[in-house]
């Protein structure tokens, strides 16, 4: 019996990050609804509202695969598809805010493109410098994997974006 509480429990534990990762994503997808017309290139409401929109699809269904990955074992086959799930939203994403980007005026043109001139080369020697350290030491998965490493380099993004229009205003 011991053993049986043994394998559940970390699965419990990994249940209940991935259901609090996911209250967390849906908080910040709300927010960013909510705020999507003062956050970028999003010209009219409409724009900013499927901006807004279709990253909060993408987040609920990241984090919703993400739970679906931890919290069950499935074949191959299906944690693949199930990993893929939110690939089409973020697609989506994209679309529209590179639309928002082009229908920005020249000023917020110039925001986004400093702002990606910054995120580009810090994830560069993000991605470079852990590279170079999980040669020398080893990196826990658990800290250092990919799916870690994205919010980072959207923070540098954010961080250009903040940078850029502080120039600006």
């Amino acid at each position: 019996m011991p053993k049986e509480n043994d394998a559940q429990q970390p699965r419990s534990h990994g249940a209940d990050r991935a259901l609090d990762a996911a209250d967390e994503a849906i908080g910040v997808a709300e927010t960013v609804t909510r705020k999507a017309s003062r956050m970028g290139p999003l010209g009219d409401r409409r724009l900013s509202r499927r901006v807004g929109l279709s990253f909060a699809i993408w987040l609920v269904l990241f984090f919703g695969a993400r739970f679906a990955l931890e919290a069950t074992s499935l074949s191959t086959l299906s944690r693949v598809l199930i990993a893929l799930s939110p690939v089409p939203a973020f697609v989506w994403f994209l679309i529209t805010f590179v639309a928002g980007v082009g229908e920005a005026d020249e000023l917020e043109r110039r925001i986004q493109l400093e702002a990606l001139a910054l995120a580009f080369p810090l994830t560069v020697v993000l991605i470079m410098t852990l590279g170079l350290l999980q040669v020398a030491i080893p990196l826990s998965p658990d800290d250092w994997s990919y799916r870690h490493i994205w919010p980072i380099v959207y923070m540098f993004y954010l961080f250009g974006v903040v940078r850029s229009r502080r120039r600006y205003q």
